[in-house]
Protein backbone atom coordinates (compact mmCIF):
# COMPACT_ATOMS: atom_id res chain seq x y z
CA UNK A 1 0.00 0.00 0.00
CA UNK A 2 0.90 3.42 -0.96
CA UNK A 3 2.43 5.39 1.63
CA UNK A 4 -0.26 7.89 0.06
CA UNK A 5 -3.07 5.99 -0.21
CA UNK A 6 -4.88 8.02 3.06
CA UNK A 7 -4.26 11.62 1.43
CA UNK A 8 -4.77 10.82 -2.23
CA UNK A 9 -6.93 11.72 -4.83
CA UNK A 10 -9.31 8.80 -5.98
CA UNK A 11 -7.66 7.23 -9.71
CA UNK A 12 -9.18 5.71 -12.74
CA UNK A 13 -9.31 2.50 -11.86
CA UNK A 14 -11.95 3.71 -8.70
CA UNK A 15 -14.38 5.97 -10.36
CA UNK A 16 -17.17 3.68 -11.85
CA UNK A 17 -17.16 2.35 -7.92
CA UNK A 18 -17.02 5.77 -6.01
CA UNK A 19 -19.91 7.26 -8.79
CA UNK A 20 -21.62 4.24 -8.28
CA UNK A 21 -22.05 5.32 -4.44
CA UNK A 22 -22.37 9.21 -5.48
CA UNK A 23 -25.23 8.66 -7.25
CA UNK A 24 -27.33 6.73 -3.96
CA UNK A 25 -26.81 9.50 -2.14
CA UNK A 26 -29.99 11.57 -1.11
CA UNK A 27 -28.05 14.64 -0.35
CA UNK A 28 -26.56 14.83 -3.95
CA UNK A 29 -30.37 14.65 -5.34
CA UNK A 30 -31.14 17.16 -3.99
CA UNK A 31 -28.23 19.41 -4.63
CA UNK A 32 -29.09 18.43 -7.95
CA UNK A 33 -32.50 19.12 -7.92
CA UNK A 34 -32.05 22.65 -7.13
CA UNK A 35 -28.83 23.09 -9.86
CA UNK A 36 -30.75 21.62 -12.92
CA UNK A 37 -34.53 22.33 -12.57
CA UNK A 38 -36.40 25.20 -12.02
CA UNK A 39 -37.79 25.91 -9.14
CA UNK A 40 -41.61 25.30 -9.62
CA UNK A 41 -39.97 21.68 -10.62
CA UNK A 42 -37.85 21.31 -7.88
CA UNK A 43 -40.33 21.21 -4.93
CA UNK A 44 -42.24 18.40 -5.92
CA UNK A 45 -40.92 14.72 -5.82
CA UNK A 46 -41.73 14.31 -9.80
CA UNK A 47 -38.82 17.14 -9.75
CA UNK A 48 -36.87 14.69 -7.56
CA UNK A 49 -37.02 11.61 -9.28
CA UNK A 50 -36.13 13.49 -12.81
CA UNK A 51 -33.02 15.06 -10.75
CA UNK A 52 -32.06 11.54 -10.10
CA UNK A 53 -32.46 10.04 -13.30
CA UNK A 54 -30.41 13.00 -14.58
CA UNK A 55 -27.61 12.34 -13.06
CA UNK A 56 -27.33 8.52 -13.75
CA UNK A 57 -27.90 9.39 -17.29
CA UNK A 58 -25.22 11.74 -16.96
CA UNK A 59 -23.04 9.98 -14.84
CA UNK A 60 -23.36 6.50 -16.99
CA UNK A 61 -19.93 6.88 -18.69
CA UNK A 62 -17.74 8.54 -16.21
CA UNK A 63 -14.58 6.00 -16.20
CA UNK A 64 -11.85 8.42 -15.65
CA UNK A 65 -11.08 11.23 -13.39
CA UNK A 66 -10.99 13.25 -16.37
CA UNK A 67 -14.46 12.73 -17.43
CA UNK A 68 -15.55 13.63 -13.93
CA UNK A 69 -13.78 17.00 -14.15
CA UNK A 70 -15.34 17.75 -17.67
CA UNK A 71 -18.84 17.15 -16.00
CA UNK A 72 -18.03 18.72 -13.05
CA UNK A 73 -16.47 21.73 -15.15
CA UNK A 74 -20.20 22.17 -17.13
CA UNK A 75 -22.10 22.08 -13.71
CA UNK A 76 -19.67 24.72 -12.52
CA UNK A 77 -20.81 26.77 -15.64
CA UNK A 78 -23.79 26.46 -14.70
CA UNK A 79 -22.86 27.73 -11.18
CA UNK A 80 -20.90 30.56 -12.30
CA UNK A 81 -23.48 31.97 -14.91
CA UNK A 82 -26.33 31.79 -11.82
CA UNK A 83 -24.66 33.28 -9.20
CA UNK A 84 -21.63 35.76 -10.83
CA UNK A 85 -22.53 38.72 -12.66
CA UNK A 86 -19.03 38.72 -14.80
CA UNK A 87 -16.04 36.22 -14.60
CA UNK A 88 -13.32 37.75 -15.36
CA UNK A 89 -9.03 36.87 -15.48
CA UNK A 90 -6.07 38.72 -15.90
CA UNK A 91 -2.10 37.76 -16.29
CA UNK A 92 -2.73 33.95 -17.77
CA UNK A 93 -1.45 34.45 -20.46
CA UNK A 94 1.85 34.22 -19.19
CA UNK A 95 1.43 30.90 -18.31
CA UNK A 96 3.18 28.02 -20.13
CA UNK A 97 0.65 25.33 -20.47
CA UNK A 98 3.05 23.00 -20.66
CA UNK A 99 4.71 23.45 -17.78
CA UNK A 100 4.05 22.64 -13.77
CA UNK A 101 3.15 25.33 -11.46
CA UNK A 102 2.68 25.37 -7.76
CA UNK A 103 -0.68 27.70 -7.15
CA UNK A 104 -0.80 29.80 -4.03
CA UNK A 105 -3.84 31.73 -3.75
CA UNK A 106 -5.70 33.72 -1.18
CA UNK A 107 -8.36 32.23 0.55
CA UNK A 108 -12.16 33.22 0.99
CA UNK A 109 -13.84 30.31 0.05
CA UNK A 110 -13.96 26.65 0.84
CA UNK A 111 -14.58 25.76 -2.53
CA UNK A 112 -14.60 28.48 -5.02
CA UNK A 113 -11.23 29.36 -4.78
CA UNK A 114 -9.48 26.13 -6.05
CA UNK A 115 -12.95 25.30 -7.97
CA UNK A 116 -12.48 27.97 -10.35
CA UNK A 117 -8.95 28.40 -10.48
CA UNK A 118 -9.55 24.49 -12.08
CA UNK A 119 -12.70 26.09 -14.53
CA UNK A 120 -10.24 28.47 -15.55
CA UNK A 121 -7.43 25.69 -16.00
CA UNK A 122 -9.77 23.59 -18.15
CA UNK A 123 -11.36 26.29 -20.25
CA UNK A 124 -7.91 27.11 -21.58
CA UNK A 125 -6.97 23.83 -22.35
CA UNK A 126 -4.52 23.32 -19.84
CA UNK A 127 -4.65 20.19 -17.16
CA UNK A 128 -6.24 21.01 -14.03
CA UNK A 129 -4.38 20.76 -10.73
CA UNK A 130 -4.17 18.95 -7.58
CA UNK A 131 -6.08 20.26 -5.07
CA UNK A 132 -5.52 20.70 -0.91
CA UNK A 133 -8.62 20.43 1.48
CA UNK A 134 -8.13 20.01 5.31
CA UNK A 135 -9.89 16.51 6.70
CA UNK A 136 -12.27 18.62 8.69
CA UNK A 137 -14.27 19.27 5.97
CA UNK A 138 -14.14 15.58 4.83
CA UNK A 139 -16.79 13.90 7.74
CA UNK A 140 -19.49 14.10 5.34
CA UNK A 141 -18.59 10.86 3.41
CA UNK A 142 -20.20 12.48 -0.03
CA UNK A 143 -18.34 15.38 0.24
CA UNK A 144 -14.79 13.07 0.79
CA UNK A 145 -15.51 11.20 -2.00
CA UNK A 146 -16.62 14.19 -4.43
CA UNK A 147 -13.58 16.21 -3.63
CA UNK A 148 -11.49 13.21 -3.94
CA UNK A 149 -12.94 12.76 -7.51
CA UNK A 150 -12.11 15.85 -8.22
CA UNK A 151 -8.30 15.52 -7.64
CA UNK A 152 -8.52 16.83 -4.02
CA UNK A 153 -5.51 15.34 -1.73
CA UNK A 154 -6.03 15.42 2.16
CA UNK A 155 -4.23 17.56 4.53
CA UNK A 156 -4.58 16.44 7.95
CA UNK A 157 -5.27 18.91 10.27
CA UNK A 158 -7.16 17.29 13.23
CA UNK A 159 -4.44 15.08 14.30
CA UNK A 160 -2.91 15.63 17.70
CA UNK A 161 0.56 15.40 19.54
CA UNK A 162 3.41 17.25 18.28
CA UNK A 163 5.08 13.80 16.26
CA UNK A 164 2.16 13.40 15.05
CA UNK A 165 1.80 16.38 13.52
CA UNK A 166 5.14 16.51 11.95
CA UNK A 167 4.56 13.01 10.36
CA UNK A 168 1.49 13.87 8.48
CA UNK A 169 2.71 17.73 7.22
CA UNK A 170 5.84 15.68 6.05
CA UNK A 171 3.72 12.84 4.03
CA UNK A 172 1.93 16.13 2.51
CA UNK A 173 4.64 17.93 1.75
CA UNK A 174 6.11 14.84 0.39
CA UNK A 175 2.91 13.96 -2.32
CA UNK A 176 3.01 17.31 -2.84
CA UNK A 177 6.31 16.91 -4.16
CA UNK A 178 6.24 13.69 -6.01
CA UNK A 179 2.69 15.52 -7.72
CA UNK A 180 5.15 18.00 -8.91
CA UNK A 181 8.31 15.74 -10.36
CA UNK A 182 5.57 13.89 -12.11
CA UNK A 183 4.16 16.99 -13.99
CA UNK A 184 0.68 17.86 -11.91
CA UNK A 185 0.33 21.32 -10.86
CA UNK A 186 -0.81 22.00 -6.93
CA UNK A 187 -3.02 24.38 -5.67
CA UNK A 188 -2.85 24.84 -2.17
CA UNK A 189 -3.98 28.45 -0.11
CA UNK A 190 -1.29 30.89 1.26
CA UNK A 191 -2.59 29.71 5.39
CA UNK A 192 -4.62 27.37 6.89
CA UNK A 193 -8.32 28.16 6.83
CA UNK A 194 -10.05 31.09 5.29
CA UNK A 195 -9.12 34.58 5.39
CA UNK A 196 -12.31 35.35 7.41
CA UNK A 197 -11.47 39.15 8.17
CA UNK A 198 -10.43 39.90 4.66
CA UNK A 199 -6.95 40.01 5.50
CA UNK A 200 -4.33 38.07 3.20
CA UNK A 201 -1.58 37.19 4.55
CA UNK A 202 0.98 34.00 3.81
CA UNK A 203 1.90 31.99 6.89
CA UNK A 204 5.32 30.75 6.63
CA UNK A 205 4.12 27.58 8.09
CA UNK A 206 2.72 26.50 4.75
CA UNK A 207 5.81 26.99 2.92
CA UNK A 208 8.04 25.33 5.43
CA UNK A 209 5.80 22.69 5.06
CA UNK A 210 6.45 22.49 1.59
CA UNK A 211 10.29 22.51 2.17
CA UNK A 212 9.59 19.60 4.91
CA UNK A 213 9.97 16.82 1.74
CA UNK A 214 13.68 18.58 1.05
CA UNK A 215 15.05 18.51 4.89
CA UNK A 216 18.50 17.97 5.05
CA UNK A 217 18.90 18.83 1.27
CA UNK A 218 21.22 21.40 -0.03
CA UNK A 219 19.60 24.58 -1.69
CA UNK A 220 15.96 22.91 -1.05
CA UNK A 221 14.35 26.32 -1.77
CA UNK A 222 15.96 26.50 -4.86
CA UNK A 223 14.93 22.86 -5.51
CA UNK A 224 11.21 23.63 -4.55
CA UNK A 225 10.58 26.95 -6.62
CA UNK A 226 12.51 24.72 -9.95
CA UNK A 227 8.51 24.53 -10.17
CA UNK A 228 7.88 28.02 -10.00
CA UNK A 229 5.38 29.26 -7.71
CA UNK A 230 2.17 31.15 -9.25
CA UNK A 231 0.84 34.10 -6.68
CA UNK A 232 -2.82 33.90 -7.95
CA UNK A 233 -5.39 36.66 -5.97
CA UNK A 234 -9.28 35.70 -5.75
CA UNK A 235 -11.58 38.41 -5.53
CA UNK A 236 -14.99 38.23 -4.77
CA UNK A 237 -17.70 41.54 -5.13
CA UNK A 238 -19.77 39.68 -2.39
CA UNK A 239 -19.11 36.72 0.05
CA UNK A 240 -22.22 34.98 0.11
CA UNK A 241 -20.91 33.61 3.41
CA UNK A 242 -20.49 36.82 5.21
CA UNK A 243 -22.32 37.02 7.95
CA UNK A 244 -21.10 33.59 8.67
CA UNK A 245 -17.93 34.69 9.18
CA UNK A 246 -18.80 37.73 10.92
CA UNK A 247 -20.81 35.86 13.81
CA UNK A 248 -17.82 33.39 14.23
CA UNK A 249 -15.13 36.79 14.44
CA UNK A 250 -17.58 38.34 16.73
CA UNK A 251 -18.05 35.65 18.83
CA UNK A 252 -14.43 34.49 18.96
CA UNK A 253 -13.87 38.23 20.02
CA UNK A 254 -16.55 38.32 22.56
CA UNK A 255 -16.20 35.06 24.32
CA UNK A 256 -12.79 33.57 23.22
CA UNK A 257 -14.13 30.78 21.18
CA UNK A 258 -16.82 29.92 18.61
CA UNK A 259 -18.49 26.15 18.73
CA UNK A 260 -19.19 25.29 14.96
CA UNK A 261 -22.63 23.15 14.16
CA UNK A 262 -21.50 19.68 12.71
CA UNK A 263 -22.86 20.97 9.63
CA UNK A 264 -21.68 24.31 9.20
CA UNK A 265 -18.37 23.62 6.63
CA UNK A 266 -21.01 21.73 4.88
CA UNK A 267 -23.15 24.74 4.79
CA UNK A 268 -20.70 27.26 3.95
CA UNK A 269 -19.98 25.56 1.23
CA UNK A 270 -23.11 25.12 -0.63
CA UNK A 271 -23.97 28.48 0.46
CA UNK A 272 -20.62 29.84 -1.23
CA UNK A 273 -21.02 28.16 -4.30
CA UNK A 274 -24.66 28.64 -5.32
CA UNK A 275 -25.66 31.73 -3.93
CA UNK A 276 -24.73 35.85 -5.37
CA UNK A 277 -21.18 36.95 -5.83
CA UNK A 278 -21.87 39.55 -7.74
CA UNK A 279 -18.30 40.12 -10.23
CA UNK A 280 -15.36 37.11 -9.38
CA UNK A 281 -12.21 38.44 -10.81
CA UNK A 282 -8.76 36.07 -10.75
CA UNK A 283 -5.08 37.41 -10.95
CA UNK A 284 -2.48 35.54 -12.12
CA UNK A 285 1.05 36.90 -10.91
CA UNK A 286 4.36 36.35 -12.23
CA UNK A 287 5.57 33.04 -11.81
CA UNK A 288 8.57 32.97 -8.91
CA UNK A 289 11.68 30.56 -9.38
CA UNK A 290 13.85 32.00 -6.74
CA UNK A 291 14.19 33.28 -3.06
CA UNK A 292 16.72 33.87 -0.51
CA UNK A 293 14.16 32.26 2.60
CA UNK A 294 10.73 31.00 3.15
CA UNK A 295 10.24 35.00 4.84
CA UNK A 296 11.08 36.68 1.51
CA UNK A 297 9.01 34.35 -0.53
CA UNK A 298 6.07 34.68 1.56
CA UNK A 299 6.25 38.55 0.61
CA UNK A 300 6.85 38.32 -2.49
CA UNK A 301 3.50 35.98 -2.62
CA UNK A 302 1.81 38.40 -0.25
CA UNK A 303 2.61 41.64 -2.50
CA UNK A 304 1.49 39.60 -5.65
CA UNK A 305 -1.97 38.63 -4.40
CA UNK A 306 -2.96 41.71 -2.62
CA UNK A 307 -1.47 44.18 -5.76
CA UNK A 308 -4.16 41.69 -7.61
CA UNK A 309 -7.15 42.17 -5.43
CA UNK A 310 -9.76 44.03 -7.26
CA UNK A 311 -11.22 46.78 -5.44
CA UNK A 312 -15.30 46.85 -6.11
CA UNK A 313 -18.45 49.15 -4.95
CA UNK A 314 -18.82 46.95 -1.79
CA UNK A 315 -15.10 47.47 -0.43
CA UNK A 316 -15.74 51.34 -1.31
CA UNK A 317 -19.10 51.17 0.35
CA UNK A 318 -17.72 49.38 3.10
CA UNK A 319 -15.02 51.96 3.92
CA UNK A 320 -17.43 54.54 3.89
CA UNK A 321 -20.35 53.26 6.21
CA UNK A 322 -16.86 52.30 8.64
CA UNK A 323 -15.33 56.35 8.31
CA UNK A 324 -18.70 57.84 8.12
CA UNK A 325 -18.28 59.24 4.21
CA UNK A 326 -21.50 60.19 3.03
CA UNK A 327 -20.75 61.12 -0.33
CA UNK A 328 -19.60 57.46 -1.46
CA UNK A 329 -22.63 55.53 0.11
CA UNK A 330 -24.19 55.24 -2.99
CA UNK A 331 -26.59 52.17 -2.30
CA UNK A 332 -28.05 51.79 -6.40
CA UNK A 333 -25.84 49.08 -7.35
CA UNK A 334 -26.62 45.53 -6.86
CA UNK A 335 -24.00 43.88 -5.57
CA UNK A 336 -23.59 47.69 -3.06
CA UNK A 337 -27.19 46.09 -2.18
CA UNK A 338 -26.46 42.56 -1.45
CA UNK A 339 -24.16 43.83 1.23
CA UNK A 340 -26.78 45.86 2.73
CA UNK A 341 -28.97 42.99 2.98
CA UNK A 342 -25.92 40.77 4.63
CA UNK A 343 -25.59 44.00 7.51
CA UNK A 344 -29.53 43.68 7.79
CA UNK A 345 -29.47 40.46 8.34
CA UNK A 346 -26.59 40.39 11.53
CA UNK A 347 -27.09 41.48 14.41
CA UNK A 348 -25.83 44.80 15.74
CA UNK A 349 -22.50 43.85 17.43
CA UNK A 350 -21.52 41.83 14.28
CA UNK A 351 -21.98 44.26 11.33
CA UNK A 352 -18.24 45.87 12.35
CA UNK A 353 -17.01 42.20 11.42
CA UNK A 354 -18.74 42.22 8.02
CA UNK A 355 -17.52 45.62 7.24
CA UNK A 356 -13.84 44.59 8.21
CA UNK A 357 -14.34 41.54 5.51
CA UNK A 358 -14.69 44.23 2.50
CA UNK A 359 -12.85 47.68 3.63
CA UNK A 360 -9.60 45.59 4.96
CA UNK A 361 -8.91 45.65 1.43
CA UNK A 362 -6.91 48.74 1.59
CA UNK A 363 -5.68 47.63 5.42
CA UNK A 364 -4.33 44.49 2.83
CA UNK A 365 -2.74 47.44 0.82
CA UNK A 366 -1.33 49.87 2.89
CA UNK A 367 0.71 47.66 5.61
CA UNK A 368 2.00 46.46 2.16
CA UNK A 369 3.15 49.68 0.75
CA UNK A 370 0.55 49.13 -2.51
CA UNK A 371 -0.67 52.43 -3.44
Amino acid sequence: MSEFEAIRPYQDHEVPQVVARVMKSPALVAAATELLLPGWLAGNPFGRWLAFWLLRYRARNLVSIRDVQALISKYLELLVERSITALSVSGFSGLDPNRTYLFVSNHRDIVLDSGLLNYILHREGHDTCRMAVGDNLLGNSLVGDLMRLNKSFVVERSVSGKRAQYRTLARTSAYIRQSLAAGVSVWIAQRPGRAKDGFDRTDTAVLKMLLLAYRGEEQALSKLLKTPIVPVAVSYEVDPCGPLKAKELCAVATHGQYQKSPEEDIHSMVKGVTEYKGRVHLTFGRPISSAEDAGSLAAEIDQAIVGGLRIFPTHRYARAVKEHVQGELDGTDDAVTALQRQLDACELEERPYLLDQYANIWRNRDELGIE
